[in-house]
């Protein structure tokens, strides 16, 4: 419930070369559940954008991959990575990691079943520090015919917690047996961290997760200390100077009306509170919290701006 269209279409307008949908449960498409189905909607306007999958037997994937197909994503992603109990302990996302022989085979299954769509893995290092497999693993991967491969690069036991182990990505890499796309992902919160990454590990693309809640405008400032032209986003309407604090709350002023926009007000304030809540910009304020709960609670837009504007006026101008 984070990479919604509304915040997708931010994020391309920002200098991301691609976006990745919300991720979906196989056995929730089958079963044709109305909010599930609701997250194959794809807009021209953020292509390339892949749909991600997630599930553990072979046959559901099978048959929600050819219903993924029929959204005409640019890629079908699977994903192999996604730590917290409730995916991995059923076995699914990162809980594959301890059943490689059934990760394969819905791996190979999905990569057939598709033939007009590339197909893509994330997954992480391995289950646990004991049996981190992705060198090998990555071969394996590689073998079931999919297209690129990103790898988190923490293990499912670390959750999201410490620092990602970039050197196993770069053992990947190196690998004269890699012929696929290898992408990094796992503490990309800086612009210097994403070029350190490119330069130190050799990765051909880089994902940002978390790092993009609330501050979509971090691919434009990557893209910047990378070199590249990122034109597009200085055209983003606001009277306050590019990346200043007053731009950036304009940014989610933005996001929280296209959201809005996309649904209703009060499901599309609903959809952005993830955001508000994790964006830096309230990072370290001092007695914010009772203000903070104000702006989560808030259910109209006029209610919420009122809030934003005095965060500006009175708390960070």
């Amino acid at each position: 419930d984070v990479t919604d269209p509304a915040f997708r279409l931010l994020c391309k307008r920002f200098g991301a070369d691609m976006v990745y949908t919300e991720f979906i449960s196989a056995d929730a498409l089958i079963r044709n559940v109305k909010r599930t189905e609701q997250k194959l909607t794809l807009a021209n306007e953020e292509r390339p954008v892949a749909i991600q999958l997630y599930g553990r037997e072979v046959e559901p994937m099978v048959e929600a991959a050819k219903r993924v197909e029929q959204a005409h994503p640019d890629i079908l992603d699977i994903n192999f990575g996604c730590p917290v109990k409730k995916v991995a302990g059923k076995g699914a996302g990162a809980g594959m990691l301890q059943n490689v022989p059934q990760m394969l085979a819905i791996t190979r299954a999905v990569v057939d079943a598709v033939p007009h769509t590339p197909v893509t893995v994330k997954t992480r290092l391995g289950w646990d520090h004991d049996h981190r497999i992705i060198v090998e693993l990555a071969e394996q991967l590689q073998d079931c015919g999919i297209q690129a491969l990103t790898i988190h690069g923490r293990t499912r036991a670390q959750m999201y917690t410490g620092e990602a182990d970039w050197s196993l990505i770069g053992e990947v890499k190196k690998n004269p047996r890699m012929r696929i796309p290898i992408i990094g992902n796992g503490d990309i919160t800086t612009p210097e961290r994403a070029v350190e990454c490119f330069e130190r590990y050799g990765v051909d693309a880089i994902m940002v997760g978390r790092a993009t809640f609330g501050q979509p405008w971090i691919f434009y400032e990557i893209n910047r200390a990378l070199g590249h032209d990122v034109g597009g986003a200085e055209a983003v309407s606001s009277s306050h100077p590019m990346l200043s604090t007053g731009w950036k709350m304009d940014i989610l002023r933005q996001q929280v009306l296209t959201s809005v926009n996309r649904i209703d007000e009060y499901r599309g304030i609903l959809h952005v509170r993830r955001h508000l809540a994790a964006t830096p910009l309230f990072k370290g304020i001092p007695n914010f919290r009772e203000t903070r709960i104000r702006m989560l609670r808030a259910e109209t837009v006029s209610e919420l701006f009122g809030i934003l504007d005095e965060i500006e006026t009175k708390i960070l101008s």
